[in-house]
C-alpha cells in the first residue's frame, strides 16, 4: 500500500485536492482485513502491527475523529484549526517520525473541571498531534481487545453504551436479583499501576515498538499549574487512549466474576452486581476487594455499600438513575446530584440579564431539552417536571423583567397567570412532560 503523499502543496485547490485523494485512499485502506478478523477468535497473539499505525491512511481516520470531538489545544498551544491548515505537512511529519521511531509524546496538560458533588477532576488534555497517534493505536489494537471483553463491560465500547448498561441492570431487577452491590472504584483512573497494564497488553500484543509507544504514553509528562511531573501510577482522563487501557485494566475483574456466576454490569469504573440474596452480595463484595487488593486498586469506603432492594426506601445509583424501591415498586428517577447538574446547565443558559428575544433563547434551550429527555425519558414523571418547572420559573422571571415587573415574579401566581405552561409549549418550547406522557402513553 502506497501512503507516499506528493510534494507539498502550492495552491489551496492543490491541497484541498490531495486532501480529497487521500480521503478516497482512507476509505479503501482498512487496517482490518476480512482474514485478520476471521483470525480474532483463534489467535491469541498479534504480532507486527506498528507497520499499520504509522501509514498516512490510519493518521487520517484518525484525525478525522479527533476533528469531530474538536476539544482545547495541548501545552503547544496547536488547536485542530491550524492542525488542519497544515494537514497533509503534519500527517507525513507523524508517520515519518513513527517509522523511525523517534516520535516521542508531548506533556499533557492539566485542567481541573468541576464535579457534580461539588468538588473537582482533573482532566488531561493532550496534543492534537498526539491525539491523533492515540487515535491510530486504538483503531489497530481495538478489535484485539474488544474480541475479548465480557458482555457485561459497556463502557467505550463501539455499538453500546450507557442505555444498554441501564437496560440490562434493569432486565436483573425484573428477574429478581434484587440485592445489589454498590461498588466505587476510589480514583480508578488515577490508580492504574503501569506495569501490571503493561504486562497485561503484552499477553495479546508482541510488538515491541508498539508497547513502547504506548508505555510512553502512561509516562507523558503532566503539565499543571503546580509543575511538571512525571506520573508513576493511572492514565490521564481527556485522553484518547485511556478509555481502551482502562477496560483492558479492568477485564480481569470481569472475568473473574462471571467465572463465579455473578451478573456484574460495569460502564468503565463505575459497575454494581446484582445478587439473588444478602449472602451472595457479601461473598460478591468479598471477591471484588480480594480482586482489588492483586490489582493495586481500592474500593471508596463510604461509596461502596450493598443495598437491598427488595426494602421500601432503599435506592442505588448508577450512571445519572437513580434505581429506588418506592410504594411497593420499583422506579427510576434523575440522580439528584445529576438533576443539580442540569439546573445549573439551564441556569447557565438563562441568564438575568438575557439580551435575547425569546425565540432565540427557545432555539438554544431546545437541543439540550431533547438531549435530556432522550436519556432520561425512562425517569419517572416527577423528575421531568421538576427540571421543567426551574426552567420556566427562569424564562418568567426574564419576561417580568422586560415588562418592569418584580424581578421575583417567575414564582408568582400573576405570573403563572400570565405565562402559563401552555404558553410557552405555543411558542415552541420544548416540554419534557408533554414528551413523557407521549413516550409512556403512545397512542394518547
Amino acid at each position: 500500500m502506497d501512503t507516499q503523499l506528493p510534494q507539498a502543496a502550492k495552491t489551496v485547490s492543490d491541497r484541498d485536492e490531495r486532501v480529497a485523494e487521500l480521503d478516497a485512499r482512507a476509505r479503501e485502506a482498512r487496517v482490518w482485513t476480512e482474514r485478520m478478523v476471521a483470525a480474532l477468535g483463534t489467535r491469541e497473539c498479534w504480532y507486527s502491527l506498528m507497520d499499520k499505525v504509522w501509514t498516512v491512511e490510519t493518521l487520517y481516520r484518525s484525525w478525522c475523529k479527533v476533528r469531530a470531538r474538536a476539544g482545547a489545544p495541548g501545552v503547544d498551544g496547536q488547536s485542530v484549526e491550524k492542525f488542519a491548515a497544515r494537514l497533509l505537512v503534519e500527517l507525513e511529519g507523524l508517520s515519518t517520525r513513527l517509522k523511525s521511531r523517534s516520535y516521542r509524546p508531548d506533556a499533557v496538560k492539566r485542567v481541573l473541571i468541576p464535579k457534580a458533588d461539588g468538588g473537582e477532576r482533573p482532566l488531561g488534555i493532550p496534543t492534537v498531534r498526539d491525539r491523533v497517534v492515540q487515535g491510530a493505536i486504538v483503531e489497530v489494537i481495538g478489535p484485539i481487545f474488544e474480541n475479548k471483553f465480557e458482555e457485561g463491560s459497556y463502557g467505550f465500547r463501539p455499538r453500546r453504551g450507557c442505555k444498554d448498561a441501564l437496560r440490562a441492570v434493569h432486565a436483573g431487577l425484573k428477574e429478581g436479583l434484587q440485592v445489589i452491590v454498590d461498588a466505587d472504584i476510589r480514583g480508578y483512573f488515577d490508580s492504574i499501576d503501569h506495569g501490571m497494564l503493561m504486562k497485561q497488553l503484552r499477553v495479546r500484543i508482541e510488538d515491541r515498538t508498539l508497547n513502547e509507544l504506548i508505555a510512553r504514553y502512561l509516562k507523558q509528562e503532566v503539565l499543571s499549574t503546580l509543575g511538571r511531573f512525571e506520573p508513576e501510577v493511572g492514565t490521564p482522563q481527556g485522553a484518547v487512549l485511556s478509555p481502551l487501557l482502562a477496560n483492558v485494566y479492568l477485564h480481569g475483574l470481569d472475568v473473574h466474576m462471571r467465572e463465579r456466576g455473578y451478573r456484574m454490569v460495569r460502564y468503565a469504573d463505575d459497575f454494581v452486581v446484582l445478587c439473588a440474596n444478602a449472602e451472595q452480595a457479601r461473598e460478591a463484595l468479598g471477591l471484588i476487594e480480594a480482586w482489588m487488593k492483586t490489582a493495586k486498586l481500592s474500593l471508596h469506603p463510604q461509596k461502596t455499600r450493598l443495598v437491598d432492594m427488595r426494602q421500601e426506601g432503599e435506592y442505588f445509583d448508577f450512571l445519572g438513575y437513580r434505581f429506588a424501591h418506592m410504594k411497593g415498586r420499583m422506579r427510576r428517577f434523575i440522580r439528584p446530584k445529576k438533576a443539580k447538574a442540569l439546573r445549573q446547565k439551564l441556569t447557565a443558559l438563562t441568564p438575568r440579564k438575557c439580551g435575547v428575544s425569546l425565540s432565540t433563547l427557545i432555539d438554544k434551550l431546545n437541543p439540550v431539552l431533547r438531549g435530556i429527555f432522550e436519556y432520561f425519558k425512562h425517569a419517572a414523571l416527577t423528575s421531568l417536571q421538576g427540571l421543567e418547572g426551574h426552567l420556566r420559573r427562569r424564562l418568567r422571571r426574564i419576561l417580568a423583567k422586560r415588562q418592569h415587573r418584580a424581578v421575583g415574579a417567575g414564582r408568582s401566581r400573576l405570573a403563572h397567570q400570565l405565562w402559563p405552561n401552555a404558553w410557552f409549549e405555543a411558542q415552541g418550547l420544548y416540554s419534557l412532560t408533554t414528551a413523557h406522557r407521549a413516550h409512556c402513553h403512545p397512542r394518547c
